[in-house]
C-alpha cells in the first residue's frame, strides 16, 4: 500500500496544484483549455515521436503479452462502447467513455509500479502497454469520434473528411512518424532527440494540471455517472487481462503478472485531453480519472498481495 500511495501521490499533487492554481486565480478561465492544447499539439507528439523512434521495439516484443494486454484493452473498449450506444449515447461520447474506461495510466504509474514489482525487467511490459495505449487506442478512439462529428456528411464525405482530419491530428500521426524513422535504422540527432525529450517530459505534468484546473470549474451532474467506467477500469479490466494471460496464453510469471497489473491501473490523462479537445464529456471524463486514481490505491495494493504473495 505505501509504495502505491507513493508513487500516486505525485498525480494527486499536480491534479491539487493545478485546481488551487485555477481557484486562486493564478491561473486564468482559459488555462485548462491552453495547456490541454499545449499538450496535444506538442508535449504528447513529441512524446510519441521520441518514444517510438527511439525505443528497441524488435528486442522487447512478446506476441503473447502483445495480444494479452491488446484483447483485455480492446475487449473493454468495444463492450464499454455498445454497452454507451445501447443506452442512447452519441458516437462520439460513447467512445470518450470506453476510452476512459479502457486506457490505463502506463507511463506516469505503470512504468514506476512495474519496475518497483518487477525489477528492470518490467520496463519491457511497460514500454509495450504503453506504445498499445497511447498509439493504437487512441487512434481507434479518434477515428470513431471524427466519423461521429462528419456522419451528417454522407458516406463518402464522412471518409474524407474523417481521412482529412486524421492526417492532420498530431496524436495519430507522431506515432507513425517515430515507427518510420524507427526502421529507417538512422540515428536521430542530438539536438533533436533533446528537443523532443524536453518536450515529451512536460506531458504528464500539463495534462495533470490541466486537470486539476478543469475540475475548479462547477462540473455539472454528478460523479455517479462515472462509476460504472471507475468499475470496469479497475476491475474487469484486470479481469479480462488475468483470464487471458494465465488460462488462454499461459504467460510467463513476469509476462502475466506484468499484463494484470498494467491492466489494472486507473485511468490515464489521455482520454481527458481528447474529450478537452473535441468538447464532449469531459466533466465525465475528468471524474473518472480522479475518481479511479483514488480507487486504484485500494485495488492495487489488493492485486499485489495476489500476484506477489512472497513480495
Amino acid at each position: 500500500m505505501l509504495q502505491v500511495l507513493t508513487i500516486l501521490t505525485p498525480i494527486f499533487a499536480l491534479i491539487l496544484a493545478g485546481f488551487i492554481g485555477r481557484r486562486s486565480r493564478i491561473l486564468g478561465a482559459t488555462a485548462a483549455a491552453e495547456l490541454n492544447r499545449l499538450v496535444v499539439w506538442l508535449c504528447l507528439p513529441a512524446l510519441l515521436i521520441h518514444t517510438t523512434a527511439t525505443t528497441e521495439l524488435r528486442q522487447i516484443w512478446h506476441g503473447g503479452f502483445v495480444m494479452t494486454f491488446t484483447l483485455a484493452t480492446l475487449l473493454l473498449f468495444i463492450l464499454c462502447f455498445a454497452w454507451r450506444l445501447w443506452r442512447g449515447a452519441a458516437m462520439a461520447s460513447a467512445s470518450l467513455d470506453a476510452l476512459g474506461a479502457s486506457y490505463a495510466n502506463t507511463g506516469y504509474v505503470g512504468i514506476p509500479l512495474c519496475l518497483f514489482v518487477l525489477g528492470d525487467a518490467g520496463l519491457e511490459p511497460a514500454l509495450i502497454a504503453t506504445l498499445i495505449v497511447v498509439c493504437g487506442l487512441f487512434a481507434i478512439a479518434v477515428t470513431l469520434i471524427e466519423v461521429s462529428l462528419h456522419a451528417s456528411q454522407g458516406l463518402v464525405g464522412a471518409l474524407i473528411k474523417v481521412s482529412q482530419a486524421l492526417l492532420k491530428n498530431p496524436l495519430v500521426v507522431s506515432p507513425f512518424i517515430g515507427i518510420l524513422w524507427n526502421f529507417s535504422g538512422l540515428a536521430m540527432p542530438q539536438m533533436a532527440a533533446t528537443f523532443l525529450q524536453l518536450a515529451g517530459d512536460a506531458t504528464v505534468p500539463c495534462a495533470l494540471i490541466s486537470l486539476g484546473a478543469f475540475l475548479a470549474h462547477k462540473q455539472p451532474g454528478s460523479a455517479s455517472g462515472s462509476l460504472a467506467l471507475v468499475l470496469m477500469k479497475l476491475l474487469l479490466h484486470p479481469l479480462l487481462a488475468a483470464v487471458l494471460a494465465y488460462w488462454v496464453f499461459a504467460l510467463p510469471p513476469r509476462w502475466a503478472v506484468a499484463a494484470v497489473l498494467l491492466s489494472a491501473l486507473p485511468t490515464g490523462t489521455g482520454p481527458y485531453m481528447l474529450a478537452e479537445f473535441y468538447r464532449h464529456e469531459a466533466s465525465l471524463v475528468s471524474r473518472t480519472i480522479l475518481l479511479s486514481t483514488v480507487g486504484s490505491l485500494l485495488t492495487l495494493s489488493g492485486y499485489l498481495l495476489w500476484l506477489t504473495p512472497d513480495g
